[in-house]
């Protein structure tokens, strides 16, 4: 079957549901009903079915791209976060008290503040430049509602960065961190910008230029930390469903890497209880076993 009879075959198939992420106000308006579906591949074709062309939240999506680039500059991020998954919620506060202040992962809440903590000022903005370049799209914004919305809702994020701090584990300010990680996570995409924005670790870390981000083990690393912790506390479910390296954004959006063949994101609203777009599991599913294409 051609790569678009697949994707439009998948997206007359699944059926979204769940529940949209209330408890951000900006994201509690968007339809849980829809889907859009994207395929990049290594050689410059994107498949595409659904709103594959509607601009989202990226939210958590945000946090693979962050590591990426902190991991470009250098291996250092790793002596302040880990790499094993949390079986805890994304905002928990629990596992750092018992850690003295060092996320299990990058992909958790507190990891990925660390995260942009380890970038610095103007991580958010960085971060923007660089999607914008590898999806070719320079139209790519960060949504002001969002970060407002966010930002009036940020406690919890707030007292992981303060919890951290009072381990010596930040050296920014605190509310300037924050605002940073809350802008990063305000970015809006469509399935289409974020497959071709992950081709790169499809390409084992090479730029849509040619130009080498990550060299084939930091793009191996950062695979396996998505296919380990990408999905929040469903990992497992996921690894077994889906069967590729993935992370989830509370907005609804999945991105998935098959290495060496090609990057998918997928995005319907509805999550299921551990925050994860219902549909695009399913989707991905479908999409693994309809091609066959997995890491196992």
């Amino acid at each position: 079957m051609e790569l678009q009879q697949l994707v439009d075959r998948i997206a007359a198939e699944v059926k979204p549901g769940g529940a949209v992420a209330d408890y951000i106000p900006a994201l509690a308006r968007t339809d849980p009903h829809a889907f859009g579906l994207a395929v990049a591949t290594l050689d410059g074709e994107v498949f595409r079915a659904g709103q594959h062309d509607r601009p989202f939240s990226i939210q958590s999506i945000s946090k693979v791209f962050t590591l990426a680039l902190a991991l470009a500059e250098n291996d250092d991020v790793w002596t302040r976060v880990g790499r094993e998954p949390s079986g805890s919620p994304f905002n928990s506060l629990v596992q750092l008290e018992t850690e003295q202040g060092v996320p299990r992962n990058p992909f958790i809440n507190a990891g990925a503040v660390v995260v942009t903590d380890h970038l610095g000022l103007g991580a958010s903005d960085r971060l923007l430049g660089f999607l914008r370049q590898e999806s070719g799209n320079p139209a790519i914004t960060i949504d002001p509602e969002v970060v407002k919305s966010e930002l009036d809702h940020s406690d919890r994020n707030r007292a992981l960065a303060h919890f951290m701090a009072s381990y010596g584990n930040m050296r920014n300010p605190v509310d300037v961190v924050v605002h940073e990680y809350v802008r990063q996570c305000s970015i809006a995409m469509s399935c289409a910008d974020l497959a071709k924005a992950t081709l790169f670790l499809a390409r084992h870390g090479v730029r849509n230029d040619g130009t080498r981000l990550l060299d084939v083990s930091g793009a191996k690393r950062v695979n396996a930390v998505m296919l380990t912790c990408g999905t929040y506390d469903a990992a497992g479910q996921f690894a077994y469903r889906v069967g590729l390296p993935g992370k989830s954004g509370v907005g609804g959006g999945i991105i998935a890497v098959v290495p060496g063949r090609c990057a998918i994101c997928v995005w319907s609203p509805g999550l299921d209880a551990r925050g994860n777009s219902v549909a695009g599991v399913d989707a991905l599913d479908r999409f693994t076993t309809l091609t066959g294409w997995s890491v196992f």
